[in-house]
C-alpha cells in the first residue's frame, strides 16, 4: 500500500458499530433471565438505530446511505469487476457490503420493535406495549421476536465470514479501520468528509428521545 492512511470512518459511526454489537450481545445473554437489563438493552438499541438513521442522512460522508446504498446494476457491476480482480476501492461500504449493512440494521430494528409487544407465557414479563394488544397476539409476537434473533445470528455469521474473506483472500483488513478510523489504499481514494458537531448533537438528542420514549411505552407526560 503506497498511499498514506486515509480517514474512512468518523467517531460516531465507529462508536455506533461497537455499541450496537455490545448491546445485541447483552440482549442475547439476558433474554429470559435478567429481563430488566434485557429491556434496557432493547431501548438503547432503538435509540442507537434512530441515531443511525439520522446519521445516514446528516452524518459524515462514508456513513450516509446515499454514499453506499446502490441498485442492482451497481451491485452486478461490482461483482463482475471483483471476479476480474478489478473492483474499485471504497472508503466506505462497497455496493455488496451495503446489503449486509441494510439487512443487519433492518433485522435488529425488527427484533427490537417486536420486543416492545412481546410477553412471556406467564404474562409477567413483557415489553412496554404488550398490554395494548391481545395476550395471544403478544405471545405470537414473542415467538416472532425469538425467530427474528435467529435471523440476526445468521446475518452476523455472514458478516464475520465476509470480513475473514477480505482479510485472508483479498488481503484487506476491514476490522482495524472500524477501530482506528483510518485505512491504507493502493491508490488515491476520496476519504471521509466530516460534518459540523451540531449534527452529532441533534442525532444524540434524537437517539436519547427515542430510547426514553420506548422505555415509557411511548406515553406522553
Amino acid at each position: 500500500m503506497s498511499e498514506p492512511p486515509t480517514h474512512v470512518w468518523d467517531g460516531p459511526t465507529r462508536l455506533f458499530h461497537w455499541a450496537l454489537a455490545s448491546l445485541v450481545l447483552v440482549a442475547w445473554l439476558t433474554a429470559g433471565k435478567q429481563m430488566t437489563l434485557h429491556r434496557g438493552a432493547g431501548y438503547a438499541i432503538l435509540g442507537l438505530l434512530a441515531f443511525r438513521v439520522w446519521w445516514g442522512f446528516a452524518g459524515g460522508s462514508t456513513a450516509r446511505f446515499s454514499q453506499f446504498v446502490r441498485g442492482p446494476s451497481a451491485i452486478r457491476a461490482y461483482l463482475s469487476a471483483s471476479r476480474q480482480g478489478q473492483a474499485p476501492e471504497h472508503a466506505g461500504h462497497n455496493p455488496l457490503g451495503a446489503l449486509s449493512v441494510i439487512a443487519l440494521l433492518g433485522s435488529v430494528a425488527l427484533q427490537a420493535g417486536l420486543g416492545l409487544f412481546a410477553i412471556d407465557s406467564d404474562g409477567f414479563e413483557g415489553g412496554p406495549l404488550s398490554d395494548r394488544i391481545d395476550f395471544d397476539l403478544a405471545r405470537q409476537i414473542a415467538k416472532w421476536h425469538e425467530l427474528s434473533f435467529r435471523l440476526i445470528q445468521a446475518l452476523v455469521v455472514l458478516h464475520l465470514a465476509a470480513i475473514l474473506y477480505h482479510v485472508f483472500r483479498k488481503r484487506e483488513d476491514l476490522l482495524r479501520p472500524m477501530v482506528t478510523g483510518v485505512r491504507r489504499f493502493s491508490g488515491p481514494v476520496q476519504g471521509l468528509v466530516r460534518v459540523p458537531l451540531w449534527r452529532l448533537a441533534v442525532g444524540v438528542g434524537i437517539g436519547l428521545a427515542v430510547a426514553l420514549a420506548a422505555s415509557r411505552g411511548f406515553k406522553l407526560g
